[in-house]
């Protein structure tokens, strides 16, 4: 199983394709963070922590099956804290996958979630994406803007308040992700990753900017469905000659 944490803003839909390229072989299950789609009417969480706690606790994983974790952008630290819980409560894990985001010891020196509207929806454009054509139609419809920015602002508070705490990592391996054009995170950003991490890393980097994924599905289901049979465990680590 391969249990998913969206991009800020973001939802469970952000990972259909990707489901879908793993189906049959790999279920993929992912989060729907409160306060959006079909848990609007629950409070949001501005606290990454909190909302990986939550999820590890509620979460059941079945006894013999592999499970991994996979979270893009903001979603790569929540699911980076999941993964601490989860080795903690003994679960084993397969891999985590980290995509397009910073290493957990980097401070977010950006305070956008005090900023505008306005200053949201041009940082949004910025990234590129989907998050481009979002931007266009709330735009054009305060409404909507209305309904969908509190969560845009809720999950830019979770990352910029994110403060790392020092203590047991995790064992698994760590795949970090990044689309070569990302205006957000840099290969030499991905890299500190391998230092939360006791056992192999590597780095992959695929054409496209920060939403790279929906580009590479197949490929990244590929990668995916490569630890679970074992084909890429135990890889040399890339950060080091």
């Amino acid at each position: 199983m391969l249990l998913c944490f969206p991009h800020g803003g973001g939802t469970a839909s952000a990972y259909r394709q990707l489901a879908d390229a793993l189906f049959p072989r790999i279920e993929l299950l992912a989060v729907q963070y409160p306060g959006r789609q079909d848990r609007l009417g629950e409070a949001m969480m501005p606290d990454i922590g909190a909302i990986a706690e939550r999820v590890v606790r509620e979460s059941t994983p079945h006894a013999g099956r592999p499970l991994a974790v996979f979270g893009h952008s903001m979603g790569a630290t929540v699911a980076f804290e999941a993964a601490r819980r989860f080795e903690q409560r003994g679960h084993a894990l397969a891999a985590l996958f980290v995509s397009g985001r910073t290493a957990p010891s980097v401070v977010q020196p950006t305070t956008l979630h005090l900023a505008s509207d306005r200053a949201l929806l041009d940082d949004m454009r910025r990234l590129g994406g989907p998050e481009s054509n979002v931007v266009q139609v709330l735009v054009e419809n305060p409404d909507l803007a209305e309904m969908v920015l509190p969560s845009v602002r809720n999950d830019y508070k979770a990352v910029e308040t994110y403060r790392y705490k020092a203590g047991q990592d995790v064992s698994c391996p760590i795949v970090a992700l990044r689309g070569d054009s990302d205006p957000s995170v840099t290969d030499t950003d991905i890299r500190p990753w391998s230092e939360f991490t006791s056992g192999s890393f590597e780095t992959c980097e695929f054409s496209g900017g920060h939403f790279y994924l929906d580009e590479h599905a197949d490929e990244v289901a590929s990668l995916v469905g490569s630890r679970f049979d074992g084909t890429g465990r135990n890889m040399p680590r890339t950060d080091q000659e």
